[in-house]
């Protein structure tokens, strides 16, 4: 059997040793090795072949948030690369939540992980361990951005609708940190991105800024819009995610108000093009953001879309640590 091996590409070696904060942090080639590189792994868990690539390495997870799919697809992704993931809680567990700082935690699991995630708050936060941590960091999550998920999303994409470039993807309803992760890779791999959002709910100046430069670069587009009709039609991929996140629950009812308008159901997926799917990032609620009968429809990604974390992060892992 052929040993899958870490591209030695200069875009794909460039990325060992280094932190995935934001998608940003990469380059269209770098995002398009992680791709070809989850394609692999995939291939290579499918068809029974071991892939090793981070055997003796050790992973440390620290969270600050619940969690199911980012967990368990690092986890388990970790052991299928032959090291070792460990579950860090911030409340329970870690000194974390008892004051010791941040800039002090990371300096001590330096000495003793290949690399750390974490699942958190703030941005800033992250950004903090990163430069005191002398070992690989990931973002799982922060407020601000979720680039792991946009790996996954680009992998379900790519999966589904072949070549990205030139492609369209609408976004519906809170553009949170999911959409601004998937607006900033979507407009790197030259993709067309619609986001339709009420009054009161814009997609961030900073992200918007970012996608129009990278439009501006690699060819695709950023159109910004009120109407979700307009929005869907023809689109090739519809996504939406919850409109009420963790730690929003005091804005929910205004929240359900201004956003009930832009939920994804039967007549908004049947205005995509002829092979367009939907997509959601999950947990759904369902009557919410989505009908349960369009996540359980046959437009429907998000099943893949789930089990693509698995893979994307595999990728992610082997490249900053084989």
């Amino acid at each position: 059997m052929t040993p899958v091996t870490v591209s030695s590409s200069a875009a794909m070696s460039g990325l060992r040793g280094r932190d995935f904060l934001d998608v940003t942090d990469l380059v269209p080639a770098e995002l398009h090795g992680l791709l070809d590189l989850a394609d692999e792994l995939r291939d290579a868990l499918r068809g029974g072949r071991p892939h090793p690539l981070c055997a003796g390495r050790t992973l440390g997870m620290i969270f600050q948030k619940q969690s199911t799919r980012t967990r368990v697809s690092f986890e388990v992704g970790m052991v299928q690369l032959g090291g070792y993931a460990l579950h860090l809680s911030a409340t329970n567990e870690l000194q974390l939540g008892r004051g010791e700082t941040i800039a002090d935690t990371a300096m001590v699991l330096s000495r003793y992980l290949d690399a750390l995630m974490i699942r958190t708050h703030a941005q800033a936060d992250v950004e903090e361990l990163a430069i005191h941590a002398s070992v690989p960091v990931i973002n799982g999550l922060t407020e601000q951005a979720h680039p792991c998920q946009a790996l996954a999303d680009h992998l379900t994409m790519r999966d589904h609708l072949g070549a990205l470039s030139g492609k369209t993807v609408a976004y519906l309803g809170d553009p949170n940190n999911v959409c601004c992760s998937l607006v900033e890779a979507a407009t790197m791999a030259g993709m067309h991105v619609i986001v339709a959002s009420p009054v009161g709910y814009d997609l961030p100046e900073a992200t918007a800024r970012i996608a129009l430069e990278h439009a501006e670069q690699y060819g695709g587009s950023l159109h910004l819009t009120r109407d979700p009709d307009a929005a869907a039609s023809r689109a090739d991929a519809l996504y939406t995610d919850v409109f009420v996140s963790m730690g929003q629950e005091s804005e929910r009812d205004a929240r359900m108000q201004a956003l009930q308008g832009y939920a994804v159901n039967e007549d908004r997926a049947a205005l995509l093009g002829e092979d367009g799917i939907v997509m959601h990032c999950l947990p759904a609620r369902y009557g919410e953001e989505i009908d349960e009968s369009v996540l359980y429809g046959p437009r429907s990604a998000v099943w893949d879309q789930a089990e693509n974390r698995l893979h994307a992060q595999k990728a992610l892992l082997a490249a900053l640590l084989a």
